[in-house]
């Protein structure tokens, strides 16, 4: 495999240009753009009884603005990051960011359901180029050895807004309304626009940067082999997510006000696994995905196995959560074996989380629907890393022999 550490983390000497407050302030910025889109992206999800009666819609029919939006970011993260080749990434970011608050604002007063479900999706459209040209500049910060924490510090504001952005935002909807909430978000962006034109350096487009070398990402089968460990190793996460609120109420037969803690210790986990796993790939990347693939299988089984007791249901959540782990690491693979088509590849894992999330969630709805009960969605989880586990070894072994030749 064609080593490229070194174009996606930057040399050292570009590293010095900036002092430590600087990269600080700069990866600020860019996580409180991660915090605003993750509050976005999952807000809805508690507001949807809300968006129904405004629109006079079931809430069904309301969920779906949650595919649109998606939807657009699986279509939005490709698209952009090919069409923005000759853009710098300052420009990029600042471009990503400005239609995503322009698409919450508007999403706040729109008038009609078709309208709203339009602006859902194209709201989406930058979610994935964001967090992949985020992730770029974050990087080509750091040194080498510590690239990975970089990326994680980053993403961290994806992390925190699972935790304190969506349930701030979702009181907010349900204290005011939904729209409020919409509007919250949108402010969100537009502090990060602020953020980022004022911390985020002016650079250049990089030399020979095309569309024809973006596309190139998609002829390098290391690219896709990772992109399918994302989508099929890392949907068990969302799978036994999706379906938690009923898990913890019919099979944990917990109270229903326990499930605001549940999901809680979800948010906990998932910033835990962060901040930790993106020191682990610093140490070893591929041993950090392999391992965390390991470590799904066995805690989805757990929690399958033992969903009826609540501690261990409280247990398993938080272990569930910590496999964002991978998060950070997958971002950083598809870096390191993208060559010089990096925009596109780490866009591009943005979109395969949504269809880890789809494949996810659809998998964990058919056992259910099969009448296999809530608690199976962990063993689909598990099937679903083991998979992953294959695409991954098969992925090391066409490294090895690269290497060998």
């Amino acid at each position: 495999m064609h080593d490229t550490r070194a174009q996606s983390s930057g040399s050292a000497s570009d590293a010095a240009k900036l002092s430590p407050l600087a990269i600080a302030l700069i990866e600020i910025a860019l996580a409180a753009g991660g915090f605003g889109i993750g509050t976005g992206e999952f807000a809805i999800m508690g507001l949807l009884p809300e968006v129904a009666s405004t629109y006079g819609v079931s809430i069904p029919q309301a969920g779906y603005v949650i595919t649109a939006y998606a939807l657009g970011v699986v279509v939005g993260a490709p698209i952009i990051a090919v069409l923005s080749a000759r853009l710098s990434r300052r420009t990029l970011l600042l471009c990503l960011m400005g239609l995503f608050t322009i698409g919450n604002i508007l999403s706040a007063v729109a008038p009609d359901f078709a309208s709203f479900t339009a602006l859902r999706f194209i709201t989406g459209l930058p979610h994935g180029a964001y967090f992949g040209v985020a992730a770029l500049v974050a990087a080509s910060m750091a040194p080498v050895h510590k690239r990975t924490r970089a990326v994680g510090r980053v993403m961290l504001g994806l992390t925190i807004a699972t935790l304190l952005g969506t349930p701030l935002a979702t009181f907010i909807g349900q204290l005011m309304s939904w729209r409020a909430a919409f509007m919250l978000v949108g402010g969100i962006g537009l502090l990060t626009v602020g953020l980022v034109w004022l911390f985020q350096p002016r650079d250049t487009v990089a030399e020979g940067a095309s569309i024809a070398r973006e596309l190139g990402a998609f002829k390098r089968v290391q690219v896709w082999l990772t992109l399918l460990i994302v989508s099929v190793g890392f949907g068990g996460m969302f799978s036994i997510f999706s379906y938690i609120s009923k898990t913890t109420t019919d099979v944990a037969m917990m109270p229903l006000a326990s499930v605001s803690i549940v999901l809680a210790l979800f948010g906990i986990g998932m910033n835990v696994g962060n901040i930790i796993g993106s020191r682990l790939a610093d140490i070893s990347l591929t041993g950090t995905i392999g391992g965390m693939l390991v470590f799904n299988i066995l805690v989805m089984t757990l929690f399958s196995l033992t969903a009826d007791n609540w501690f261990m249901l409280c247990l398993c959540v938080f272990l569930v959560g910590c496999s964002f782990a991978a998060g950070p690491a997958a971002q950083t693979r598809l870096m390191d074996v993208a060559a010089d088509a990096q925009t596109l590849a780490a866009a591009s894992n943005h979109s395969a989380f949504n269809i880890a999330n789809a494949l996810g969630a659809w998998l964990g709805g058919l056992v259910i629907a099969w009448g296999y009960g809530y608690a199976a969605t962990g063993y689909v989880g598990a099937a679903l890393s083991a998979a992953g586990l294959v695409v991954f070894a098969i992925s090391v072994s066409i490294d090895k022999r690269a290497k060998a030749a």
